[in-house]
């Protein structure tokens, strides 16, 4: 087990926790919370190197926290310069040559002069929003199951026990890298966001996730039950969640609280 880790200033709060779960012999995810970016990382690679790359993915989405003004297209970069990291190590240690990374993450950023979220993902790590007792996936699965889902082909029943479950059709460590989806949208006070690697998501079901959230309304007790249930329910991969809440002021809540893509 990883101990939680917790963030705070006066408008979020935000904590993480981790596990090796059952089966693996090591952790491959990783995790950030910071000032103003969130996100988690599913290393893929074996022999360790996947933890490196979730680790540079991780350590260079960082880098950006606490900057001003912080911008969609600086994001993106962050992401881009987190995948040329991961190529270069992969080219200077032979051993870790075609290893790669999922990130999913959250980031507070500047349009139009106002404050609005932006969500990011490449590969099937998840963010979900909490908002009025209902949970949401913002993020996309870029996933063989995912466009099975999509194209109404799976159930989320057999999705869930998929033999190609776990195989991602975007990644960071890729050349040429991926394009990196994002969803920009202004803040709401009372809103909580998840982010999860798919250790929780392959686990637990969607009310599984949202019945948690209600009943933790600490954030760091809301990212230790959620890794805790997923171990307990087959605990068959890694898994890491960052749980973000937002107590700041906001716009008010419409009848369609679905995020909306928008690219910088």
């Amino acid at each position: 087990p990883h101990p939680a880790m917790i963030f705070a200033k006066p408008t979020i709060a935000a904590a993480a926790a981790t596990h090796v779960g059952r089966v693996r012999d090591h952790n491959e995810d990783a995790f950030q919370i910071g000032t103003t970016v969130f996100a988690v990382a599913d290393g893929m690679g074996g022999h360790a190197a996947g933890e490196v790359a979730s680790g540079i993915a991780v350590a260079t989405i960082a880098e950006i926290a606490d900057r001003p003004d912080l911008t969609v297209a600086r994001v993106v970069d962050a992401v881009t310069l987190a995948n040329r990291r991961i190529l270069a190590s992969a080219a200077r240690h032979p051993e870790q040559t075609g290893m790669g990374t999922t990130i999913a993450g959250l980031a507070l950023v500047t349009v139009g002069n106002a404050p609005h979220w932006a969500v990011f993902n490449l590969g099937d790590s998840r963010v979900y929003r909490f908002l009025d007792g209902f949970l949401r996936q913002v993020s996309v699965d870029h996933s063989e199951v995912g466009e099975l889902l999509d194209a109404g082909l799976l159930t989320p029943a057999e999705a869930r026990v998929h033999p190609a479950r776990n195989v991602v059709t975007r990644s960071l460590g890729r050349d040429p890298m991926c394009h990196v989806d994002t969803w920009v949208f202004p803040p709401y006070a009372g809103e909580r966001f998840v982010m999860c690697t798919d250790g929780l998501s392959n686990e637990l079901e969607h009310d599984e996730i949202a019945d948690l959230l209600r009943t933790n309304p600490e954030p760091a007790r809301a990212a230790q039950a959620l890794v805790d249930a997923a171990v307990a329910a087959g605990g068959r991969d890694n898994v890491a969640v960052v749980v973000v809440d937002y107590h700041g002021t906001g716009v008010a809540a419409d009848d369609d609280t679905t995020p909306r893509s928008a690219l910088s």
